[in-house]
């Protein structure tokens, strides 16, 4: 029974190895800043750059355990998607939801349950979500 578990506790080592050669794409680097919008307040783009970043811009930061597989995977899907969505550093091409930003703040959508246990930072309180809101909205025009 010693032998099976050693076997299987191996090849579970293994595969995690092996796991991280995985390649990613662009993992752990962010393209230039292309085109921010025209902020209407520094503090929209601070609690923007807190809150919203991370997904929505190239100036993503990569933390140790994004380069972790799998944890990187997922983390690496998050950021591509959310820069397709909308892209604060590439405010030069279209932004599909970049109307629908403020509604997903103050209904409490974005920024993600899942992003918020290790980004304490990000998690804002009512009247910072209010304060966003209506500071994309007047921004993202």
């Amino acid at each position: 029974m010693k032998k099976i578990i050693l076997i299987v506790i191996g090849a579970a080592l293994v595969l995690a190895i092996i796991a991280q050669l995985v390649p990613l794409p662009a993992r752990g680097n962010n393209p230039p800043v292309v085109a921010e919008p025209t902020w209407d307040s520094p503090q929209t783009r601070a609690l923007a750059k807190r809150a919203c970043f991370d997904c929505h811009s190239d100036e993503t930061t990569w933390p140790w355990y994004s380069y972790v597989a799998p944890v990187s995977w997922l983390i690496y899907r998050d950021v591509t998607e959310g820069r397709s969505h909308m892209n604060f550093s590439e405010w030069n091409r279209n932004q599909p939801a970049a109307l629908e930003a403020s509604e997903q703040i103050l209904s409490g959508e974005m920024p993600p349950f899942y992003y918020l246990p290790l980004h304490p930072s990000a998690r804002l309180t009512t009247a910072e979500r209010q304060q966003l809101a209506t500071g994309l909205n007047n921004s993202l025009k």
